[in-house]
C-alpha cells in the first residue's frame, strides 16, 4: 500500500471526469497526477474536464471492481487532511475486501482506543469513496452506520462485496 501525503505545494492542475457505474454516476477528480476525489455526487466542480491517464486508469480499476474482478486499487492518491485523518484513512485501506470493522475497532488499530466519535468524522469526511473504502466500516453492534451517501447506498456496496451483515 502506497503511502498518501497531504499536498504541500500544488501546480493547481485539477481534471475530472464522470463516469457510469452501476451505483450511479460518478466523479473522479485529478490534481498533480494523483487521485484527489471520488464522489457519489456526480456534478462538475471548479476542474478541467479531461480524461487523463490517472483519471483513465481509475475509471478502469473501478470496473474491474464493480465486475467483481478487482479487490485492491492500485492508484497514485493524494488528499489533504489531518494528520488523525490520514491514519483513520490509511486504517480503512487495510479493510479486506468483502470485511468489514467497526468504528472502534479502526480507532483501536490507529492505537486511539477512545476515538471512535472522531474516527466517525474522519470516515464521513473521506474525499475518496471505495477505493478508500469507507463503506466498509459499521456500528459496534453490527448495524449498517451511516455513510455520506445514504445507508441505501452503503448496502448496495457492501452487497457488491458480498458482505452479510
Amino acid at each position: 500500500m502506497k503511502p498518501i501525503t497531504a499536498i504541500i505545494k500544488s501546480k493547481n492542475m485539477k481534471y475530472q471526469m464522470i463516469m457510469d457505474s452501476p451505483l450511479g454516476k460518478l466523479l473522479l477528480m485529478e490534481e498533480d497526477g494523483a487521485l484527489v476525489k471520488l464522489s457519489f455526487r456526480a456534478e462538475y466542480r471548479e476542474a478541467q474536464i479531461r480524461e487523463t491517464s490517472v483519471l483513465l486508469e481509475a475509471k478502469r480499476q473501478l470496473e474491474e471492481y464493480f465486475k467483481g474482478e478487482r479487490k485492491v486499487f492500485d492508484l497514485p492518491l493524494n488528499y489533504a487532511g489531518t494528520p488523525f485523518q490520514h491514519e483513520v484513512w490509511d486504517a480503512l485501506r487495510k479493510i479486506p475486501y468483502g470485511e468489514v470493522r467497526s468504528y472502534k475497532e479502526i480507532a483501536e488499530a490507529i492505537k486511539r482506543p477512545k476515538a471512535f466519535r472522531a474516527v466517525g468524522q474522519a470516515v464521513h469526511n473521506n474525499p475518496i469513496a471505495l477505493i478508500v473504502p469507507c463503506h466498509r466500516v459499521i456500528a459496534s453492534d453490527g448495524s449498517l452506520g451511516g455513510f455520506a451517501a445514504g445507508r441505501e447506498m452503503k448496502m448496495k456496496i457492501l452487497t457488491l462485496e458480498n458482505v452479510i451483515l
